[in-house]
């Protein structure tokens, strides 16, 4: 790439400082239409949107009736569905891990259907903008509760992302400057609680030519931004362009943590293997994760408005880029569950980025319950192994065996302690 001479270099700053600042439509607005959608996909009339099911079926139809009534295109197969069938894989294969077994097993065969729309600019490429709208229905292999029988809204999971999608949809049906390089697709994935059904489906059948695909953003949990206003953007390594935006892109006082891998349990790691430069918008698990108690009043509307408003900056900035140039990512070498033999029983937090694990929630009756690990603590070291980040963690995990006891040295507001864990 050519280097800029400083006054052209000055020129592109100012400029792409007051494209940000037009992007911005009032967050009050963005709020508002966030808590309508959430509360509609998130009532007990959809049944928790499990796969295939009825109440699925009827989120499908109402996500096609806004993309109507924003005066998108359909661009499904030959309406605004994508239809396909599959099986489900046994519940002993991980969650949104290996999809190569995807059709197999004994199951009976689901169908279910994406939901897809064009909003058509005339331009050359094309960028998707997706977020899953299925959830667990009455609780299926992947709920983590453990009492009676009950709904799983799925608020943070995933009618935040379909609000915040529909949010971007009626924002940029609107043609606001600088926003008309790009056309724009936006997919309501089905079967992701399943393996990524929909997305991967989509990429092996796409409605439209992918090699005309310039990126895609996933929005998968973006309604839970915790105090700290931090905002997780998983895959910045599938394109250089990310990183030469994404840092000088300002919206209030967001705290940005990002990660290279273009892979991960959500809908961007399909386009990923399809060689498209993908994002994931994400704020974080929490203790309601997969249970009947992710309703849609534990939604932070007004943090759900700033991920989009984020968006909104950088897809202005993008505008002119045309299609971004793909890259590979180093994946860390991650112990899959079965390589440990024993485990804390611990839901790290994903959004902390310093030094050691930060504890986001603990299961009861597990190893660092009874030890006394609690929400915010920090393990910087287990045995003589020093927890630098999430990779160490699991690493150090795999050199233990049950029985055994050990220290474990964390952080708790800022003291040092160390607690006995006993495998």
């Amino acid at each position: 790439m050519k280097k800029l001479f400083p006054l052209v270099l000055v020129a592109f700053v100012i400029n792409a400082g007051f494209q940000c600042s037009r992007a911005k439509i009032n967050a009050t607005w963005t709020a508002t239409g966030a808590r309508e959608t959430i509360a509609i996909l998130a009532s007990d009339e959809f049944e928790g949107r499990g796969t295939g099911t009825e109440g699925e079926r009827k989120a499908a139809a109402w996500i096609a009736g806004k993309f109507e009534s924003i005066g998108l295109t359909p661009k499904g197969d030959s309406s605004w569905y994508q239809t396909y069938r599959n099986i489900p894989r046994t519940a002993m294969q991980i969650h949104h891990g290996d999809t190569s077994s995807l059709g197999m097993g004994l199951a009976k065969e689901i169908t279910t259907r994406n939901v897809i729309a064009y909003l058509d600019n005339k331009a050359e490429y094309t960028v998707i903008i997706g977020a899953h709208y299925d959830h667990l229905g009455y609780g299926d292999e992947n709920s983590l509760w453990t009492g009676e029988k009950a709904i799983h809204n799925g608020a943070d999971d995933n009618a935040s992302g379909v609000a915040g999608m529909l949010e971007l949809a009626k924002w940029l049906a609107l043609k606001p400057i600088n926003t008309t390089g790009h056309n724009y697709l936006f997919i309501a994935f089905s079967g992701e609680e399943k393996g990524l059904w929909g997305s991967n489906y989509f990429t092996k059948h796409p409605t439209i030519d992918l090699s005309k695909a310039a990126y895609m953003i996933n929005l998968d949990m973006i309604g839970r931004m915790n105090s700290e206003r931090a905002l997780a953007i998983n895959g910045v390594g599938t394109s250089p362009e990310w990183m030469k935006v994404i840092p000088n892109i300002k919206v209030e006082d967001l705290k940005i943590v990002t990660s290279e891998s273009g892979t991960g349990p959500s809908d961007h790691t399909s386009f990923y293997n399809s060689n498209i430069p993908a994002l994931h918008f994400f704020t974080g698990q929490h203790e309601d994760y997969h249970k009947p108690s992710d309703d849609a009043a534990k939604i932070n509307y007004e943090g759900l408005a700033s991920v989009v408003n984020f968006i909104k900056h950088l897809i202005v900035v993008l505008d002119n880029k045309g299609q971004l140039a793909f890259t590979k990512t180093k994946e860390e070498e991650k112990a899959a569950a079965s390589d440990f033999k024993v485990s804390l029983g611990v839901m790290p937090d994903y959004l902390y980025n310093e030094r050691g694990l930060r504890v986001d929630g603990v299961k009861e009756d597990r190893p660092g319950h009874k030890a006394g690990l609690i929400k915010g603590d920090i393990i910087i070291q287990l045995g003589p192994y020093n927890i630098t980040d999430i990779y160490a963690y699991m690493e150090a995990l795999g050199k233990f065996e049950k029985g055994q006891t050990t220290d474990c040295k964390i952080l708790r507001n800022g003291e040092e302690m160390t607690l006995k864990v006993t495998w």
